[in-house]
């Protein structure tokens, strides 16, 4: 059987791809704690698909839908988008998963998951899918090792 797509290193994209793809990742942080969502039309292809349904909520279709999601909802204080891990495909999509620590209100944190699907476009890499899913223990199929003393 032949797989869909041909996994090409990091090293195939050229350095202004991969800089730009963790700027779009930080960008989004950056937006989203300062409140300013409309700008999320910079991070977002215009026909982006959205799945939140670890938070419960219905998956998104179009940027419209996806600004006035987060308009409605609550926010972390704080996002932090760590570890991406770039694998570019034949079709010239480019999948990120990346890491995401929030900092609740109260000193609390969450972790999270983002896997996206990146696109070129004429304004530069935009997420056409992003999947956002939480990293909590009880909901792993296998929790972490722990060290008894």
């Amino acid at each position: 059987m032949e797989p869909v797509f041909t996994i090409m290193s990091a090293y195939d994209m050229s350095t202004e791809d991969m800089v730009a793809l963790q700027q779009l990742l930080a960008r989004y942080a950056h937006l989203v704690d300062d409140g300013d969502f409309e700008r999320l039309r910079e991070i977002f292809t215009t026909d982006v698909e959205f799945d939140a349904s670890a938070f419960g909520m219905p998956p998104l279709t179009g940027i419209d839908a996806v600004v006035q999601s987060y308009v409605d909802s609550r926010h972390p204080v704080a996002h932090h988008v760590t570890n991406p891990l770039v694998i570019a495909h034949d079709d010239g999509t480019v999948s990120v998963r990346s890491k995401v620590i929030s900092i609740l209100m109260g000193g609390l944190c969450g972790s999270g998951t983002y896997d996206d699907v990146c696109v070129k476009t004429a304004d530069g890499w935009r997420i056409a899918r992003r999947t956002i899913g939480l990293r909590r223990e009880q909901d792993l199929s296998r929790p972490p090792p722990r060290h008894v003393a």
